[in-house]
């Protein structure tokens, strides 16, 4: 599925910059071809115009002695032109009289170039000749007709030359487009990849943790369906059964509705100015019982008066989820420590538990959804995973982050960075 989707990535950006690239490249060729036909033109008619002024005369006789710069009306020499020009008369039926050039040609290739003027029903036009480009122009005379050549074929090459430019950059950037999609693609992939098992985990966990619970009220309900004759109270250790994992099923699915909510409401959340100082330091006052029944020590250090923007009571959730966390984890007779203060421009809160600690490989993974480092542990604990992907949740949607740092056997701290 993701080879086909990477290949399918590909082949669309090939297609969106080989498009790009093919119009850039005929919008440039078709600047460049009217620039060269407007050049073109502009100097076949200065070149007509010189040729057939009056001083310009008709050329010499074809057949005749005279030099073939010279005219009947006495010397006139054709334009000094970049390229090769010449200019030949004809009569009514397009037989050559005279020729005008300052270049040595046979009588085959003037007639050539007559018949391919002749041939051509505009006054204008282009033609190819033993691998010469010529442009001419015919124009009618009082007994025939006045054709100009002019040779156009190194600006017939400047177009030929910008065709294999264009094709040797499109191959090269082709190649180069390629391998960078490549890249690109498999680099945009990889993140869609891991979202796509990340979903798969996810459901695969959910489904689990439903699993047993259902099996749990299903076996229970099978006792008591098979004790009928008994009472309530007498049967009320099942019904008690049913209720607890019934409970586990709506903590479970209420966290689940929890996380959805809030990827699906990041940008409408009301974020006001609240007091954090006050806000964390009424979770400790809710958790000292608890704390206290396991034995635990606590200590904690609030800096007064700290304020941040956001939803009070969803900061209170992860004081609360952090702290709940630290108990669990936290061997009878063990601390806890928490820590609210600013650092520089940001606002820190840690929270530090003694205990088993958590390894190097699980510290990146502990606030992914249903993840735990121990799981047997965890379901002792009646944890499903969710705690810590809830907090990581309402932190990003504050705009901070969270981390954990451990020292296996001894301690781990919890971080929260609020800007």
């Amino acid at each position: 599925m993701f080879n086909k989707l990477r290949n399918r990535f590909l082949l669309m950006n090939m297609i969106i910059i080989s498009i790009i690239m093919l119009v850039a490249f005929a919008a440039i060729y078709t600047i460049t071809y009217r620039d060269v036909r407007r050049d073109i033109a502009l100097d076949l008619e200065r070149v007509s115009e010189t040729y057939r002024k009056p001083d310009g005369g008709a050329g010499m006789p074809k057949g005749g002695d005279k030099p073939s710069h010279q005219t009947d009306r006495g010397k006139a020499e054709p334009p000094a032109e970049r390229s090769v020009s010449f200019e030949l008369r004809t009569d009514a039926r397009w037989n050559i009289v005279a020729v005008n050039s300052k270049f040595d040609m046979d009588d085959d290739f003037y007639a050539l170039a007559v018949r391919e003027a002749f041939s051509d029903t505009s006054d204008n036009g282009q033609f190819t000749l033993d691998g010469t480009r010529w442009a001419y122009s015919v124009q009618p005379t009082v007994t025939g007709y006045s054709l100009v050549y002019l040779d156009v074929t190194a600006r017939q090459n400047i177009l030929t030359n910008l065709i294999y430019t264009f094709s040797a950059v499109a191959l090269v950037m082709l190649v180069a487009i390629y391998v960078a999609s490549r890249y690109f693609a498999n680099r945009a992939i990889v993140p869609v990849q891991e979202a796509f098992n990340k979903q798969k985990r996810f459901i695969a966990d959910a489904s689990h943790e439903l699993k047993t619970p259902l099996a749990v009220i299903n076996t229970n309900a099978d006792v008591l369906l098979a004790n009928s004759e008994d009472t309530i109270r007498e049967q009320s250790k099942w019904l008690h059964h049913i209720k607890s994992e019934t409970e586990r099923m709506k903590t479970l699915t209420n966290d689940l509705l929890y996380l959805t909510e809030m990827d699906d409401a990041r940008e409408r959340i009301l974020h006001v100015p609240f007091d954090l100082s006050e806000a964390v330091e009424s979770v400790i006052l809710t958790m000292e019982a608890v704390i206290f029944e396991k034995n635990i020590e606590l200590d904690y250090e609030i800096e007064p008066g700290l304020t941040v923007n956001g939803s009070s009571e969803q900061m209170k959730q992860v004081a609360m989820i952090l702290l709940d966390n630290a108990v669990k984890y936290t061997n009878p007779g063990g601390s806890i420590e928490l820590k609210l203060r600013k650092t520089g421009h940001h606002i820190l809160l840690s929270v530090t538990n003694t205990g088993e600690g958590i390894s190097a490989e699980h510290l990146g993974k502990i606030f992914d959804r249903f993840y735990r480092a121990d799981p047997s542990r965890s379901r002792k604990h009646g944890g499903y995973g969710l705690g810590l992907a809830i907090a990581k949740s309402i932190v990003e949607q504050h705009r901070g982050k969270i981390y954990a740092k451990s020292v296996p056997n001894e301690t781990t701290t919890f971080f929260v960075q609020l800007g």
